[in-house]
C-alpha cells in the first residue's frame, strides 16, 4: 500500500492492488470484528435516506448493509477496490463508484444527506482536513457516521502503565504506529466534529473483546452478544480499539441546486454527469476519465 502526495495535499493510503478484503476479512479471522461493526451501524443508521456518500468503501462489505439508502456512492482511492466491489455489487443504477482523494472530494457541496467513514479515518494524516471536506459535501442537518481507531483503548492504558510502550494514550494528538496508520483521542475526534458545526448524536464502543485468546476459545457468537450489550457504555467512556459516531451536520448551511453532482478536485467548477466517455471541465479543461463505470478523479488525463 505504497503513499501518494497530490501537490498541496496531505499523503494518501492506496490499496491499490491489494487483496484486502479476501486476506483480511474473509481470511483473516475477524468473524468477530464484522459482525459487532454491523450491530453498530444496524443501531446508528436513519431508517431512511436518498443519497449516501460511503467514505473508503473498499470492496463494499459494508455496502450491503445500507438498505434505507436509495443511492450509494461508494468512493475509495483505490480502483482495484472499486472495482471488486463493482464485481460484488453489480452495475445497479443505484450504486456510483468513484475514485477519489478524500481531501479533494469531487462533489458539489451540499449533495448528500447522509456519509459513512468506516475504518478509513485511521488512514487519515490530517483527519480534520478530511472531515472538512466532508463536511463540506453534506447537506443541512445530514447524518454522518463515523469510526475511528482509538488510542485510548484500554490494552494501550496498560501497556503505558505497565511501562511496555512510550506513546501516552492520555494525550489528545494522533498517533502513528505505522506509515499512515493513526489511532484518535475520543477529546480529539469530537473536538474537530464540533468545530465543523457538526451535532454529535450518539457513540457507541466496538470491539471490547478484539484479544487473539478469546476469539480462539470463546464461541464468536457469544462474544457478539457481549460486545452488542457492552457497545452502549460509549455514552459513558470510550476505551475499546474501535468507537463508532453518530452526528449531524450542521442546519444553517445551503443545500446542493437541483442536479448538481459533480465538482472538478482542480478548480471547483461544476462538472457534467455522464455515465461514458471523457468527463471535461468547462471552466479549467481537466479531463476526467469514466472507465468501466468507475469514475477517475484521482488524477487527470490531460488538462
Amino acid at each position: 500500500m505504497p503513499d501518494k502526495k497530490k501537490p498541496g495535499s496531505p499523503p494518501v493510503c492506496d490499496y491499490e492492488g491489494s487483496d484486502y478484503q479476501q486476506s483480511f476479512w474473509d481470511e483473516g479471522g475477524r468473524a468477530y470484528e464484522d459482525q459487532v461493526e454491523e450491530i453498530a451501524i444496524r443501531r446508528l443508521l436513519p431508517k431512511k435516506g436518498e443519497r449516501l456518500l460511503e467514505l473508503g468503501a473498499g470492496a463494499g462489505r459494508n455496502t450491503p448493509r445500507y438498505k434505507e439508502f436509495e443511492q450509494i456512492v461508494l468512493l475509495d482511492y483505490s480502483i482495484t477496490q472499486l472495482e471488486q466491489a463493482q464485481k460484488a455489487l453489480g452495475d445497479s443504477e443505484r450504486y456510483i463508484y468513484v475514485a477519489a482523494d478524500v481531501y479533494r472530494l469531487p462533489f458539489v457541496d451540499g449533495l448528500f444527506d447522509g456519509a459513512t467513514m468506516i475504518r478509513t479515518l485511521h488512514h487519515m494524516a490530517d483527519a480534520p482536513k478530511a472531515l472538512s471536506e466532508i463536511e463540506s459535501v453534506l447537506k443541512p442537518n445530514a447524518f454522518f457516521l463515523l469510526e475511528y481507531a482509538n488510542k485510548l483503548n484500554l490494552k494501550a492504558i496498560l501497556r503505558y502503565l505497565l511501562g511496555r510502550q512510550e506513546l501516552s494514550p492520555f494525550t489528545k494528538e494522533p498517533v502513528e504506529f505505522m506509515a499512515l496508520n493513526f489511532d484518535f483521542h475520543p477529546k480529539a475526534i469530537t473536538g474537530w466534529l464540533k468545530d465543523l458545526g457538526f451535532h454529535v448524536k450518539r457513540i457507541l464502543t466496538v470491539s471490547h473483546f478484539r484479544v487473539a485468546w478469546l476469539k480462539r476459545n470463546v464461541p464468536t457468537g457469544l462474544l457478539v452478544w457481549l460486545d452488542s450489550i457492552f457497545q452502549y457504555t460509549g455514552a459513558l467512556f470510550q476505551l475499546t480499539p474501535s468507537v463508532f459516531v453518530a452526528a449531524n451536520a450542521r442546519k444553517n448551511k445551503e443545500a446542493a441546486p437541483e442536479g448538481a453532482f459533480f465538482k472538478c478536485p482542480e478548480c471547483g467548477g461544476g462538472l457534467p454527469l455522464q455515465k461514458e466517455g471523457n468527463i471535461i471541465c468547462p471552466e479549467c479543461g481537466s479531463v476526467w476519465g469514466i472507465k468501466n463505470g468507475i469514475y477517475n478523479f484521482k488524477e487527470t488525463i490531460s488538462n
